[in-house]
């Protein structure tokens, strides 16, 4: 797969080449350690380069989710649903020509997301069973709205250079890209080329029509992996979704990534892990992760790719047993959901300044 391929000129980024063809190897079984090569060669690189300006995580809602999706049916656990907490990331870098440069991060807008099949149907049953419309009440919870994540980091919506989800999921471009009037957003084309022609197998979860309208100057197409600038960079994560991509940033503390391969850090670890089940799913089966599986789109390109996120993030300094890999959707600790409750959370993150234009 040619990485990169597609971008235009003037937005200062760069292919990566380190991860040049690593799924295309054969037998599949060879791909985890050839990916594992690239990216601890990529990270290396990565980190001569310097950090980024500044970030800063916000979380914008908390939304159920089905148990059985958050670890491939490896939790044992008589509670149906969890909770999920969405949480958008402004991140500010140089790019490669020297510009000061501001990237949002999953800027979920809820009532995009609540079109999406799997949650109107949902709401759909909350309006017709007293039980549903409890869960709603117990499971659900507005934080914050975009705009006002942004005040939080110290931008504006005018600052915002472009905008990007790991997937598109549950998201509705043409609702999220009003709030951000000079922004261009990122995605594969994938995923792109998913929106346009649904598979069944991925119908439930992707809001139909969610790019009708928009002005395609408003849309980067990335093919792969690419370099947003110093210390930022996009990997194509591949598997969850055909187009799904993670964020990937060197920090004070080393290397963090984001992504919604899993919903907490025991996905990415389970060997750790106190959620029932979660520890005897990686020890029976041999697997090093457990993936977030709400789609199985591919189970062994998101197993690779969990493998490549692990790789490039650094373990962290406040427990030098977890990977600083920040899910985008993060497990809540509540008693309501145990014995489901996360054996390790990050968290929110903050490092260095954040500057308006």
């Amino acid at each position: 797969m040619a990485t990169g391929a597609g971008v235009r000129a003037g937005l200062g980024f760069r292919p990566i080449l380190e991860f040049e063809g690593v799924y295309d190897i054969w037998p599949r079984g060879n791909r985890p350690e050839a990916i594992r090569r690239a990216a601890e060669a990529f990270k290396r690189r990565l980190k001569t380069q310097g950090e980024i300006l500044g970030v800063r995580s916000v979380d914008i809602a908390t939304a159920p989710y089905l148990t059985q999706f958050a670890f491939h049916g490896a939790a044992k656990t008589p509670n149906p649903y969890l909770s999920i907490i969405n949480r958008m990331v402004v991140v500010q870098y140089e790019d490669f020509s020297g510009a000061r440069r501001t990237l949002v991060w999953e800027p979920t807008e809820p009532e995009g997301s609540a079109a999406a099949p799997f949650y109107a149907q949902m709401l759909e049953r909350s309006q017709r069973n007293p039980v549903f419309k409890a869960l709603e009440k117990l499971y659900y919870q507005q934080h914050t709205v975009p705009e006002e994540a942004l005040a939080t980091a110290g931008v504006g919506p005018g600052d915002v250079d472009f905008i990007s989800f790991d997937h598109l999921h549950v998201q509705d471009p043409r609702l999220i890209l009003p709030h951000f009037p000079a922004a261009k957003l990122l995605v594969q084309d994938r995923e792109v080329a998913t929106l346009k022609t649904m598979h069944p197998m991925q119908w439930a979860w992707y809001v139909e029509g969610g790019l009708d309208g928009i002005d395609p100057e408003r849309i980067e197409l990335l093919d792969g992996d690419v370099e947003l600038g110093r210390g930022v960079a996009i990997v194509w994560t591949p598997g969850h979704t055909d187009g799904n991509h993670s964020l990937v940033i060197n920090t004070p503390d080393g290397v963090w990534v984001s992504s919604e391969n899993g919903v907490s850090s025991d996905n990415w670890q389970p060997e750790l892990s106190r959620i029932p089940g979660v520890r005897q799913y990686s020890e029976s089966y041999g697997r090093e992760v457990c993936p977030n599986a709400n789609t199985l789109e591919d189970s062994i390109d998101q197993y690779d790719s969990m493998v490549k996120e692990k790789t490039l993030a650094d373990f962290s300094r406040r427990d030098p047993r977890w990977k600083q890999i920040l899910p985008s959707s993060e497990l809540i600790s509540s008693k309501r959901q145990w014995p489901v409750v996360p054996t390790h959370r990050h968290g929110c993150i903050e490092y260095g300044t954040i500057a308006p234009k």
